[in-house]
């Protein structure tokens, strides 16, 4: 186990992780609320007395009385690292600490697309040993089980409630990749549980939640990374170093595109949920729903779990263009939109353009789902000395500065200024091709756990561009309405109905509380 950094008091007293407690008979977190007893069944190769007693470093005793230069003297004498330190309060408090070079334990949450694709990867990392996988859906156990042993010696343990990995205490961190209406409660729980954590993209599923978010990564001192691994790409690096000298001149204007084929769907009745899927849990916070497999398959379409495909996918290239220009929050945010293209169930839009204004720079942005011939960055362009081709790529950004125009590709499509055509062809004045950044990404988020430092995508940077998507949104389900930002409470200043649809209503007991 990989310890985490010690907090101090202005007085410099240690002061102590919420609390993380296992009674007989019943196992519930003490800061997280009511953990309801699960049959065995729900746990798959778990010795909750003796798992992981492997993993950890050394334990030190403390006693309740034992002064800080007792604890450095002990802990000293063992060799473990002084800057960090974990600890749970009761009455006896252990401290469990290690040197830089120890493996990072991990948990990953949600296994069934990205959170598979994620595990495996961070398996494959000599500093990373990934723990347990945690997902609702029992069915997806075994094989998930088997694509982690390929890439690890030990098997990781399969869990239905992932609050069984926040009660843990040799668990460092954990990857959140459940559906978009989860991500916040369960950072928040994390944070509260002494957990670092990477959760993918979007942040959150309101915006008075993704706030939740940030405040529960500075209280309790953790490192929240947002799936947004354009920020580490080397080549965007360097992008964003050639805006900041100044090369394209002052830019007033961002084109933002998303803009692909993903098709409707014809509704289907409700159903009993399949046995190995606990969908109570997976609803969570959710209003109450019968199962219903659109809604379990194709959550990304409908608003109760997420925000369409402007927060699904388009998120990138809004955090990349916002970072790369170097705003924070608009000023005022408009958009419509429509879902005109093909009949079904699907309640966000096919269409959809929005307009956010900033000082002294408008970014619009293009959605459409229903255009075949608009092409994403495919893996093999990704990793290569090749450029898309703009007026067709899906997801390129362009930034219009008075000197040149900057055309951009995400996930390693790299990116190329033009300036004024010669004898009617285009002439480049700076490009740099792209690779795909998912293990920098990874890289950046391990790094800063161990040094303790903010990582590439902080929490708020990556709840600031979610609030994007979110005012978009906002606004379409509105008739267009013109919002007027209020940056420094988050809020909008011209429209009530707008201020309610910033916080959802939880359903007990999966609610975000107000003071995390």
């Amino acid at each position: 186990m990989l310890s985490t950094a010690l907090k101090k008091s202005p007085k410099g007293a240690v002061l102590v992780q919420p609390r993380v407690e296992r009674r007989e008979g019943t196992d519930r977190l003490a800061t997280l609320g009511r953990l309801e007893s699960r049959p065995e069944s729900a746990y798959v190769g778990v010795d909750w007395q003796h798992e992981y007693s492997s993993l950890g470093g050394p334990i030190v005793n403390i006693s309740p009385g034992a002064d800080r230069r007792e604890f450095l003297h002990r802990t000293g004498r063992l060799g473990l690292g002084l800057g960090f330190g974990v600890f749970s309060a009761g009455s006896t408090q252990r401290a469990v600490a290690a040197s830089a070079n120890e493996k990072i334990v991990l948990g990953i949450i949600g296994i069934r697309g990205r959170g598979n694709q994620l595990g495996e990867s961070f398996a494959s990392r000599p500093d990373v040993h990934v723990a347990y996988l945690a997902d609702v859906d029992r069915s997806l156990f075994d094989s998930r089980i088997q694509s982690i042993r390929q890439h690890q010696e030990k098997a990781p343990v399969a869990v239905q409630d992932f609050r069984r990995v926040l009660d843990d205490p040799a668990v460092d961190a954990v990857v959140i990749a459940t559906p978009d209406h989860w991500h916040a409660l369960a950072t928040i729980w994390a944070c509260q549980a002494g957990k670092h954590v990477f959760v993918e993209k979007p942040a959150s599923h309101t915006p008075w939640e993704g706030r939740k978010m940030v405040e529960a990564a500075r209280k309790y001192d953790r490192i929240v990374q947002v799936g947004l691994q354009n920020r580490s790409a080397a080549y965007l690096l360097k992008a964003k170093d050639t805006i900041d000298r100044g090369n394209l001149g002052p830019i007033h204007m961002v084109r933002v595109s998303n803009q692909k084929y993903w098709e409707n769907t014809p509704a289907v009745a409700d159903s009993p949920a399949p046995a190995h899927l606990d969908w109570n849990m997976w609803n969570g916070p959710a209003p109450e729903a019968n199962y219903n497999f659109n809604l379990w398959e194709n959550w990304n379409h409908f608003w109760r779990y997420s925000g369409g495909d402007i927060i699904n996918d388009a998120i990138h290239q809004l955090d990349l263009a916002r970072w790369l220009s170097g705003q924070t929050y608009p000023k005022s945010v408009y958009s419509v939109g429509g879902r005109w293209s093909e009949a079904g169930v699907y309640e966000t839009p096919d269409t959809q353009t929005a307009v956010f204004e900033f000082d002294n720079m408008l970014m619009n942005f293009e959605l459409t789902l229903y255009t075949p011939y608009m092409l994403k960055t495919d893996p093999e362009l990704r990793d290569s000395d090749m450029f898309p081709h703009w007026p067709q790529n899906a997801t390129r950004i362009e930034m219009y500065g008075q000197k040149g125009l900057m055309v951009v590709g995400r996930h390693g499509g790299g990116w190329q200024v033009f300036i004024r055509p010669k004898d009617r062809k285009p002439v480049v004045a700076a490009q740099e091709y792209g690779r795909f950044p998912d293990h920098e990404h990874q890289n950046d988020f391990c790094d800063a756990i161990r040094n303790h430092r903010r990582p590439n995508a902080d929490i708020e940077e990556g709840h600031r561009s979610t609030f994007l998507a979110q005012l978009a949104n906002i606004s379409y389900r509105l008739g267009g309405a013109k919002l007027q930002v209020d940056s420094s409470t988050e809020s909008i200043r011209n429209h009530d109905e707008a201020n309610r649809m910033l916080k959802r209503t939880y359903r007990a007991p999966w609610i975000v509380p107000e003071q995390v």
